[in-house]
């Protein structure tokens, strides 16, 4: 007989390879555990747009940069908004879902962000550092980052066509991850040591510490989905955004108890049956 369970569409990359994390992995548990509840079909992004008719609802997940297929993406979207199609996480976001442009927004509208600017001419709107972030407009998992010394900087930036992004590179004591489903905190991890960003442990967020995450999710008005907030602790003690993560964050599940796995697949299925039942 034909299933009347709802039909998802998972968009993956399982091949894609990160720099210390396995996406793969994260993936195959995820799976694994909503296929208890849906019907579900992995697809690499490419593939996406051409299938996505046969099935209820898409979740774009551990699907690697945006930029390694671009054409693909945009097809995809194009053909989600044509026919209604229920994307989880909803192509409205705001933030690294359409680039860095937000990082801009955020410092001019006086958010505690690191502070960036986008043209030569604004760099006396930062404060002096011996050393500064450039960084791709476009980019994603530190692709073309580069740490630059405050006397070369105006040379690096010599012909630029509005395409990087500058922040003074700030000693921060460590960085911290706030995880939420739809709306709802889900768990925090931070990185101890700077060093080595991806050994994450858990991290008791304090009620001010969630108020600062909250504000960033509020601003990025997506109703459902999947969002990291990352941010780091400034000399002074407060935190300041990192970057908001709004297309297809890495989760680091595996830093996780057992019980906080679960307590995360449980809230993933039910944003998914709620999107479902709009």
């Amino acid at each position: 007989m034909p299933s009347t369970r709802p039909r998802i569409l998972y968009v993956t990359d399982l091949a894609y390879e990160a720099r210390g994390r396995r996406y793969c992995d994260e993936d195959i548990f995820l799976t694994s555990r909503l296929r208890e509840d849906f019907d579900l079909a992995l697809c690499h992004p490419g593939e996406a747009a051409a299938l996505l008719d046969a099935f209820d609802a898409v979740v774009v997940r551990n699907s690697g940069p945006v930029l390694g297929h671009q054409a693909a993406y945009d097809a995809f979207r194009e053909r989600a908004a044509e026919r209604g199609t229920r994307v989880y996480n909803q192509l409205t976001g705001r933030a690294d879902m359409v680039g860095k442009q937000y990082l801009l927004d955020l410092t001019d509208a006086g958010y505690p962000v690191i502070p960036t600017v986008g043209r030569p001419e604004d760099l006396h709107r930062l404060p002096p550092a011996d050393e500064y972030v450039v960084k791709p407009r476009l980019g994603a998992d530190s692709v073309g980052l580069r740490f630059v010394p405050a006397d070369r900087l105006r040379e690096t930036l010599r012909g630029d066509a509005g395409d990087l992004l500058v922040q003074p590179r700030v000693d921060f004591a460590h960085e911290i991850s706030f995880y939420f489903v739809d709306h709802d905190f889900q768990y925090a991890l931070y990185a101890p040591h700077p060093d080595r960003r991806w050994r994450l442990e858990p991290y008791d967020a304090a009620p001010q510490d969630l108020d600062f995450a909250r504000r960033f999710i509020e601003w990025n008005g997506i109703d459902h989905g999947i969002q990291r907030v990352d941010a780091c602790r400034a000399p002074g003690g407060e935190l300041l955004l990192v970057e908001l993560e709004d297309l297809n964050p890495y989760l680091s599940l595996d830093a996780l108890d057992e019980a906080g796995r679960n307590s995360f697949v449980t809230a993933l299925r039910t944003a998914l049956r709620r999107l479902l039942a709009a």
